[in-house]
């Protein structure tokens, strides 16, 4: 009679250890959760007269006397390694994905050289992302004298933030340059995306005083994993205006509130006007995010998003995910193209042809509630016009999403859309 009893008690036992696990992961889940209210706006302002509201709405401010230059594809790491080159001072580089290759190699070459011509270089890598990084690279690195940090390692003290990545792609130099954008250090962002096995994407080369921001946004996490505080003139020098652009940039990500990147992106749904242009690669809107594009087009605005296709996606599950509410935004009158050829990475929008917002963030709850990641939004007609043409150049080799052809979408298909939704904040 002892072994069943002594099997019921194991059997108790492991129960309840199980009932305990879950509930540490639901608390730990909780604990990271932001809060996603629903958004209003009673206004029939457009964009550029609420700027500032828009500034102060995602915890930052306007900053006039900027200059923009957008740089596609592989070419934006000639001019990334030209500045790092160039650099007198500092060189603070930030990224979320870097594997070990012939970019990596040249970036690293480049950010080696000038630690050991004297200047400061601190690197931050996302230790999930980077873990590919190779170690030839990281030795070369530290070897030369930068230093290189990455954010939440898999480590017991981090178990409550796991989940937390730092998704953000940004270079600062000599605290007078930035550089913002989707680019990751990988061979496959190089070439001209033309090869069917090359990404595409965008990323803005800024100068003028909004540098601040971006090196305000790179010293948030910096501090945060070294507490190392980041001052003096190498660092935050002064920046006289260097364009006419006025820009804000959306970062911080306080608890108990929603983040800033996700205020911006459902704000600019809401005060659109005349067109909402969205490019992502992984479009997955929230519930409230459809209504309020459903909104937009009832209102007379012309509501397109460009994404690549499952085939064309490096995560045809995330892909899947998006298609289960692609039903939902078709009979609101969104339109939707999918590019089938290759991986479009770029994260922007562009509202009624004179705001625009580009940097790290994916159209999805992971990067609206969880990930670290940055946008800029720019209002200048040349910047969205500039992006309008990326949109317009993919978008003719791109298919058209019409309601009546995914309604006749096949029963595996609506499966697999079902299921990686139901997982779409850890994809």
């Amino acid at each position: 009679m002892a072994e069943p009893a002594a099997g019921n008690l194991a059997l108790i036992v492991a129960c309840i250890l199980a009932g305990i696990v879950v509930l540490l992961v639901l608390v730990i889940w909780s604990i990271r959760r932001h809060r996603a209210p629903h958004l209003e706006l009673a206004s029939s302002a457009g964009i550029a007269e609420l700027l500032h509201s828009m500034a102060g709405l995602t915890f930052g401010t306007v900053v006039a006397g900027n200059a923009v230059e957008v740089h596609e594809n592989g070419a934006f790491f000639e001019r990334l390694i030209e500045a790092i080159d160039a650099a007198r001072h500092t060189v603070h580089f930030e990224t979320f994905l870097w594997k070990e290759g012939t970019l990596g190699a040249r970036v690293a070459d480049a950010l080696a050289r000038r630690a050991r011509a004297g200047c400061q270089v601190r690197v931050l890598l996302d230790a999930i992302g980077c873990k590919r990084i190779g170690a030839a690279a990281l030795q070369q690195l530290r070897e030369a004298g930068c230093s290189v940090v990455f954010f939440h390692r898999r480590r017991l003290r981090n178990i409550g933030v796991l989940n937390d990545r730092n998704h953000r792609k940004l270079v600062v130099v000599d605290g007078r340059e930035a550089f913002v954008g989707g680019h990751c250090i990988v061979d496959d962002w190089l070439g001209d995306a033309e090869d069917g096995k090359c990404f595409a994407d965008v990323s803005l080369r800024l100068s003028g005083p909004i540098v601040h921001a971006v090196q305000s946004a790179f010293s948030e996490n910096w501090t945060g994993r070294t507490g190392e505080l980041l001052v003096g003139d190498a660092v935050f020098p002064t920046l006289e205006p260097a364009g006419e652009v006025s820009m804000h940039a959306a970062f911080v990500k306080p608890e108990g509130t929603a983040p800033a990147v996700k205020i911006l992106h459902l704000t600019a749904i809401l005060v659109a006007r005349e067109r909402l242009w969205i490019q992502n690669p992984y479009f997955i809107p929230e519930p409230a995010a459809i209504v309020a594009l459903g909104e937009a087009v009832a209102r007379g605005v012309d509501v397109r998003v460009l994404m690549p296709s499952s085939g064309g996606s490096d995560m045809p599950m995330v892909q899947h995910a998006g298609h289960r509410n692609f039903e939902r935004l078709l009979r609101c009158g969104v339109r939707l193209f999918e590019y089938p050829h290759t991986l479009l990475h770029q994260k922007v929008l562009t509202v009624d042809g004179v705001w625009s917002a580009v940097g790290s963030s994916n159209f999805d709850d992971r990067s609206f509630e969880t990930n670290d990641e940055i946008m800029l939004g720019i209002l200048d007609r040349a910047t969205a016009r500039r992006l309008d043409a990326v949109f317009e150049r993919y978008v003719p080799r791109s298919r058209e999403i019409t309601l009546a052809e995914w309604r006749q979408r096949g029963l595996w298909h609506r499966i697999k859309d079902h299921a990686f939704y139901a997982l779409n904040e850890f994809l």
